[in-house]
């Protein structure tokens, strides 16, 4: 209520959560109970698909009404016509009031995944103790961040008893989690790329030491063809075009399968597909300048043979 009454704050909605298990019917599922108050719904930006959110009063009376996730909807089998129906929330009937219209993930955790009553509710049934886990909170516009977070610090500072150096809480903004998450992508990216990067290496390995059998098992042809007037560079031509070929293969297969394999992972996970034609030019780039790397010295080997020796190589 005192970080409600700030200029520069437009809402404001502290939040409990727990784990419990949703009953509705025949089928149930273990999902987020998340306690909060009517505010929630403009801080974090959701939108109702049907009946309506929680509100003042039903805060104010601890009254069991439940807002659904669409995901936790689904789980449970409950569609349109679910406003009005009953569920079991951790053993205890709730009414459902609401179920909110998809968000997708956040932070890698869904935010359609959960179930929303009040947080009076949530501390008489579910969390002891009148203690918050967090606190969201709006503000009227984006240039008023870095002054609400100021003077959020500051009013906090004075009701808690601290001085900057022992708080007992920690404020962040969207700005600083965005680089977070960016900071883990990158690293993630990093890692998979080194990942990739040994792959291409082995896989250039291999190709090298098909070409060098293949040159070996067929000196006497390349014999035959520096006798009948083959120059070094037909020769190393030849086998470079192997190489590419098998590269090229190799990196066709992997696009098929890593296309299937993605959209296979992304229908089952909910994450959606798609299909970026950029993404495949660069792997046969790829795979292209892995056959070439790799296949030139098993081509300037086999240029290389003598025609006579070859001629009389078993």
């Amino acid at each position: 209520e005192a970080i409600g009454g700030l200029t520069d704050v437009a809402a404001v909605a502290p939040q409990v959560s727990t784990q419990a298990v949703v009953v509705a019917g025949t089928k149930n599922t273990t999902t987020s109970i998340v306690g909060t108050t009517a505010d929630y719904l403009e801080v974090r930006t959701y939108s109702i698909w049907q009946g309506s959110f929680l509100t003042t009063v039903a805060t104010d009376n601890a009254l069991r009404v439940a807002v659904l996730g669409s995901t936790t909807a689904d789980d449970l089998g409950l569609g349109a016509d679910a406003v009005g129906s009953d569920i079991l929330v951790g053993g205890i009937p709730f009414r459902v009031v609401g179920i909110l219209q998809a968000k997708g993930t956040s932070g890698g955790s869904s935010e359609d995944d959960q179930v929303l009553i009040p947080i009076s509710t949530a501390q008489r049934y579910f969390v002891a103790g009148t203690k918050v886990r967090s606190i969201a909170v709006s503000v009227a516009s984006a240039g008023e961040i870095d002054l609400a977070k100021a003077r959020m610090t500051a009013l906090l500072e004075e009701r808690h008893g601290t001085n900057g150096t022992n708080d007992d809480f920690n404020i962040t903004d969207q700005a600083q989690l965005l680089d977070t998450f960016s900071s883990v992508t990158g690293l993630l990216t990093l890692l998979l790329g080194g990942i990739a990067s040994i792959s291409l290496i082995v896989g250039g390995i291999g190709i090298m030491n098909i070409m060098l059998v293949s040159v070996r098992e067929r000196t006497r042809e390349i014999g035959i063809r520096k006798a009948i007037g083959a120059r070094g560079s037909d020769i190393l031509l030849q086998f470079l075009v192997e190489a590419l070929v098998l590269s090229l293969l190799g990196g066709l297969i992997g696009i098929v399968l890593g296309v299937a394999a993605s959209a296979v992972i992304g229908a089952i996970a909910g994450w959606g597909f798609q299909f970026s034609p950029f993404t495949v030019v660069v792997a046969v780039g790829f795979s292209l300048a892995v056959g070439v790397v790799f296949g030139v010295w098993p081509a300037r080997q086999a240029a290389r043979l003598d025609p006579i020796t070859a001629l009389r190589y078993e």
